[in-house]
């Protein structure tokens, strides 16, 4: 009923309204049979009627979807939270194993160079060694040489003087008295 008291309402208004603009020549028709509003008014209401369990339904359903695509959203949300919390931590035990993998690289090549200058050393003693060895060697070998020479050089020069100073008589003084030194040992 108060439907129909607001229509009455309002129809009174424009009316008033139609009457103010009669002069104008456009206005509202208050004639209800002929503009048909009693028709509209009740199709309008079987509409709302009649409509409102489908729109209401239709609200519902829609509401439902939008529920469970928040929900879905969320779940996915949670899910995401979770694998990004389980890759931070694989992350940081992987940073923990390259720095572990970093240290045991630095001290193995601090080892191998320490090895190395060591093997160093050790291969230039050796060669130092064995430089010096051969230069010994050398050295007694040449002085061996040189003196094979100089026994040789003396040799021959007391040769060649023998040959010059040693006479028949000379040589046959010489065995006399070396015979004479004989005897008197034997």
């Amino acid at each position: 009923m108060n439907i129909i008291e607001n229509f009455i309402l309002i129809s009174s208004l424009a009316e008033a309204e139609a009457s103010a603009s009669s002069a104008k020549g456009f206005g509202f028709n208050t004639n209800f049979l002929e503009a048909n509003v009693i028709n509209i008014v009740i199709l309008a209401s079987g509409v709302v009627y009649l409509g409102r369990n489908f729109l209401t339904s239709a609200l519902e359903l829609r509401q439902q979807k939008i529920s469970e695509t928040i929900q879905e959203a969320e779940d996915r949300l949670k899910q995401a939270t979770l694998r990004l919390t389980e890759s931070e931590k694989q992350m940081a035990q992987a940073k923990v194993v390259i720095e572990q993998i970093k240290k045991e690289a630095e001290n193995t090549a601090r080892k191998v160079k320490e090895t190395i200058l060591a093997q160093g050393k050790l291969d230039i003693e050796r060669l130092t060694n064995t430089g010096k060895s051969s230069i010994e060697k050398a050295e007694i070998q040449i002085k061996k040489q040189i003196q094979q020479h100089i026994t040789s050089l003396a040799l021959t020069r007391v040769n060649s003087q023998l040959k010059e100073y040693m006479t028949p008589n000379l040589q046959s003084k010489l065995i006399d008295s070396n015979i004479s030194q004989l005897g008197g040992q034997i």
